[in-house]
């Protein structure tokens, strides 16, 4: 998340509509608007691997899968974050701009957002009811922490290491490191 674009608090629905205009993407938490950073080629192709992944595994099914300028609401928490992959399988959750019912939520992580992804947001997504799921890559060590919510309701850390198959149970998807980390150069 980077530095607060408006200082007036505003609510959900004049965010939306205030949002629909701006040329740059903007996260919404608890009436404060925060401006998107760009991201760089390696996160943006670690995000891509699992994208692709998942939309061919789930190719035919009634889940569908969104990069990063999809808007996910997170109602219970007064936010709308732009996850870098998530994928919904609800039939209800048909808002073209914004969705609210996800399985599955990826963020890989950068110097600049990964305490707030790990902490925060983590939080905000865990009031998720559909959410599984919670996915965290680091393309500079090529590991994850793959977080999964049990039957009792906890979440679990399922740590990725680094020559690791990574195995998504929301989705039924395995994914080998080489696919996973495909095209992702050393770290700058």
């Amino acid at each position: 998340m980077g530095h607060a674009a408006k200082k007036q608090p505003m609510s959900a629905e004049d965010f939306l509509a205030w949002d629909a205009h701006e040329p740059v993407k903007h996260e919404f938490s608890r009436g404060e608007v925060f401006a998107m950073a760009g991201a760089e080629e390696r996160h943006v192709n670690a995000a891509g691997n699992v994208y692709i992944a998942l939309r061919a595994h789930l190719r035919g099914t009634p889940c569908r899968t969104f990069m990063s300028d999809m808007k996910l609401r997170v109602e219970a928490a007064d936010c709308f974050y732009y996850p870098d992959v998530l994928v919904t399988c609800s039939t209800t959750d048909t808002d073209p701009l914004v969705k609210r019912e996800a399985l599955l939520v990826v963020e890989v992580l950068s110097p600049s957002t990964a305490a707030f992804d790990r902490g925060d947001k983590f939080a905000d997504y865990r009031l998720l009811p559909t959410l599984r799921e919670y996915l965290l890559l680091d393309p500079d060590k090529r590991r994850g922490d793959l977080y999964r919510k049990g039957e009792d309701g906890l979440w679990v850390l399922h740590p990725l290491g680094t020559n690791e198959p990574l195995r998504l149970e929301s989705v039924g998807l395995t994914l080998e490191p080489q696919v996973l980390w495909e095209q992702v150069g050393p770290s700058a």
